[in-house]
């Protein structure tokens, strides 16, 4: 596999970075996985956005516009030999050498890589089960939670689950509200109502997330986001969870309740939606 690496393109097994990055010794980096649809990256743009504000906050100083993404990306494709694939792309921004010093530092030569993987084939009515983790979220390390490189939470909750593709952990909060999957976003539906997690839950503010809730508003399907406990989400009637690479599935069950799955009539709209802006290839929400 080829990869970029800091504005070259290097084999994954030549690839070398600074022992001193503060990506390594601190954890000082942020992310973005997103998808190409043969070729062809979706909601690009908002994730770039997002990852400007992660690593303005993270002060890791970076032009992401002289990057030329989408050129490393087709370039990429070719030296992988994926130009008609649809694979993930996750775009990895740290820190840089600072040494072992640790303080309040600018970062002004952060490490970039950008690598992909061809993805599976998905079955249609692919769904899951969802499974309530007794680890609790944690709180995000800042004012909210960024794409970062502090993933101990979400590796700790999948050793308690395993890995079996078809179960999706479910965390709360400390104090009992439902807050996000280990690698999703979640949304339920009751009498027409759909709801999810507020962002003050500490969630992270998903982009695929962000799509579904300006899918349901076009739509004139009532959003409301909030505080809810794990009762009020188990007497949903559809839910399912959300993010770039799965794009939208449904959950037939969390523990011993059942729910609509993929008969769900607001996930099945949505999924319709979702399939229909990814073929236009929308750099941005134009709904």
């Amino acid at each position: 596999m080829y990869i970029y690496l800091n504005s070259g393109y290097v084999k994954a097994e030549d690839a070398k970075i600074s022992p001193f990055d503060h990506g390594f010794l601190y954890g000082l980096g942020a992310f973005e996985t997103f998808r190409l649809y043969k070729g062809h990256p979706f909601l690009l743009e908002d994730h770039l956005h997002r990852l400007r504000g992660a690593l303005e906050e993270l002060h890791i100083h970076l032009d992401l516009s002289g990057l030329q993404i989408e050129e490393v990306i087709q370039k990429l494709l070719v030296l992988n030999q994926l130009e008609n694939e649809d694979v993930s792309v996750r775009l990895n921004v740290s820190a840089g050498a600072g040494g072992l010093a640790f303080g309040a530092m600018e970062y002004m030569e952060p490490t970039v890589m950008l690598f992909m993987r061809k993805l599976p084939e998905m079955p249609e009515d692919f769904d899951k089960c969802g499974r309530i983790l007794s680890l609790p979220r944690n709180t995000p390390e800042g004012e909210q939670r960024l794409k970062s490189h502090h993933y101990l939470n979400n590796v700790l909750a999948k050793h308690e689950i395993g890995n079996e593709p078809s179960i999706e952990g479910i965390f709360l909060t400390k104090e009992g509200f439902v807050a996000e999957g280990i690698v999703s976003n979640l949304f339920w539906a009751k009498d027409q109502i759909v709801y999810t997690p507020a962002i003050d839950t500490g969630i992270l503010n998903g982009i695929t997330r962000q799509f579904v809730i300006r899918c349901l508003e076009t739509n004139s399907v009532q959003v409301e986001e909030g505080f809810y406990l794990a009762e009020e989400l188990l007497k949903a009637d559809e839910v399912f969870a959300v993010n770039s690479v799965q794009e939208i599935i449904p959950l037939k069950e969390i523990g011993s309740q059942s729910f609509l799955g993929k008969k769900g009539e607001i996930t099945q709209t949505l999924q319709k939606k979702y399939k229909q802006n990814a073929m236009l290839l929308k750099s941005r929400f134009e709904l």
